[in-house]
């Protein structure tokens, strides 16, 4: 399967074979037989849907679509099982099903092909009986499609029945026409994804560890709450290295958000400790400045603002997208003090304020490669041509945000992409344009915040380095950190 086929666009043309009607928001009501379908199958399969043709994000749907349906916490948890399940895996799904069909998919109807999707994840990778996935998807595709294109959907079904999951695997492997495309296949990673992961781990000489990340990528994390100091104290378990940051002890984690009046929050371990790392870079100086500058949804906002609040310290945020905007406001509800949230173009409002702020996070707009345990669909949507749109846009944000750097000020540049050229090759581009900058250990910051000894692999050059986190290894998402310090002219 090569690369464009992995990465093919969610929207494909009218008119294809496969029964069904054109792609679009399906109608409702049934064309034939009233057909019945579970109520966690029928929640995946229109969040599937959603996304294949909204392109909506899976952790931002799913939520409504099981509370509107329902669902009990059994039920809900299936649902949830069978979404994020057939969203990792859809490119070795899609060939399965070409190989099944006798066709690509791309001549499938879109809608027919989600139903087959989650009948094939189903079908070879759970204990649901045999019977019921090819029913349940069948009966889906009859309510949304018709006669013609469910009779389509049994015969693929039946088909991917009489093998094995070990036997598809080995006959999509033989096709493949790299080591690499069956390395996609087996991770179901595309190619150029598993491509740069594989150069980011060569830079630590940590190459061997790809199938280890590639697994992680597949395995669904852990949910991780944050306790805003001083407001809030963590619960059990408690996570290795932040101290902010604790496991949720069961249940619904929401609940335990809702409760805390905006204290405890859902956050990433990884997302914790860089915040913990810029405010920890340097001793806190009575009434600093600070700036998160591109603050959307807020979590990295509200922990800030709870670190600073100790040492009078100003915190603003921005937030170019009003939505977003909205949730930073929202994030900073249990953090006391006044945090103005402004709503500009970042570049612009930096460039604006020069030489304010003693300290500026950047957790730039990037490929989202470091989360894709959490939003499995991101595989599918991205190609290099975002890559190549960010960068500009990152060194923009990065080169701006040291503008408005007081003198020995320190910006945290952060994304959560291990891609070298959104992390390193953006900030030696910086670097290569100033003379008023110096790199600051970021490991040694990360070293010192972390409660427990922390791996973190030298990137072979001998100035002070950058941290890169992974999901493989410590348990979080796959962050990269690096700490920038403006000097004065001449120092």
């Amino acid at each position: 399967m090569s690369d464009g086929q992995q990465n093919r666009s969610n929207r494909r043309p009218q008119g294809r074979s496969g029964g069904g009607r054109p792609a679009g928001p399906p109608a409702r009501g049934p064309r034939g037989p009233v057909r019945t379908v579970q109520a966690a199958r029928r929640v995946a399969f229109d969040v599937l849907r959603a996304v294949s043709d909204s392109d909506a994000y899976a952790n931002l749907v799913l939520p409504t679509a099981i509370a509107e349906a329902g669902l009990d916490p059994q039920d809900a948890a299936l649902a949830t099982e069978l979404t994020y399940g057939t969203l990792r895996r859809r490119g070795t799904y899609d060939a399965i099903i070409a190989a099944a069909a006798d066709r690509s998919t791309d001549d499938i109807d879109p809608v027919v092909l989600d139903a087959l999707r989650l009948g094939v994840h189903q079908l070879l990778a759970t204990r649901v009986a045999s019977h019921a996935a090819v029913n349940e998807s069948v009966n889906l595709v009859a309510t949304e499609g018709g006669r013609g294109a469910s009779s389509f959907a049994n015969a693929v079904l039946r088909r991917v029945t009489r093998q094995t999951p070990e036997e598809w695997q080995e006959q999509i492997e033989r096709e493949a026409r790299s080591d690499d495309e069956r390395l996609a296949l087996r991770s179901a990673h595309p190619v150029w994804i598993i491509r740069a992961l594989r150069r980011a781990l060569a830079a630590e000489d940590r190459v061997d560890e790809l199938e280890a990340l590639l697994e992680a990528d597949n395995v669904s994390p852990e949910v991780t709450l944050v306790a805003l100091p001083g407001l809030a104290e963590p619960g059990e378990p408690r996570r290795p290295y932040a101290a902010t940051a604790y496991g949720s002890p069961g249940g619904d984690p929401y609940r335990i958000v809702a409760g805390s009046g905006g204290t405890v929050r859902v956050q990433d371990e990884g997302s914790q400790l860089v915040a913990l790392a810029l405010a920890a870079a340097a001793p806190i100086g009575e009434g600093e400045r600070w700036l998160d500058l591109c603050a959307g949804p807020g979590g990295k906002t509200a922990l800030l603002a709870a670190l600073a609040h100790p040492h009078g310290v100003i915190v603003e945020a921005n937030e170019v997208i009003p939505t977003r905007a909205r949730l930073v406001r929202n994030a900073l509800r249990g953090v006391p003090g006044d945090v103005v949230v402004h709503e500009a173009d970042g570049r612009e409002f930096a460039a604006s304020r020069p030489g304010e702020f003693d300290r500026i996070l950047v957790d730039a707009p990037c490929t989202g490669l470091g989360a894709l345990r959490r939003r499995p669909e991101a595989r599918w949507r991205k190609s290099p041509a975002d890559v190549a749109e960010l960068v500009p846009l990152q060194v923009e944000l990065l080169s701006a945000a040291v503008e408005a750097l007081a003198p020995g000020g320190i910006v945290a540049y952060v994304t959560c992409s291990p891609h070298l050229a959104e992390t390193t090759g953006v900030v030696q581009d910086v670097l290569r344009s100033r003379e008023d900058l110096r790199v600051l250990d970021a490991r040694a910051v990360v070293s010192g915040v972390a409660l427990a000894p922390i791996d973190l692999a030298d990137d072979g050059r001998s100035e002070p380095g950058t941290v890169q986190l992974w999901p493989h290894r410590h348990g979080t998402d796959a962050m990269f950190l690096a700490l920038l310090q403006r000097t004065p002219q001449g120092e």
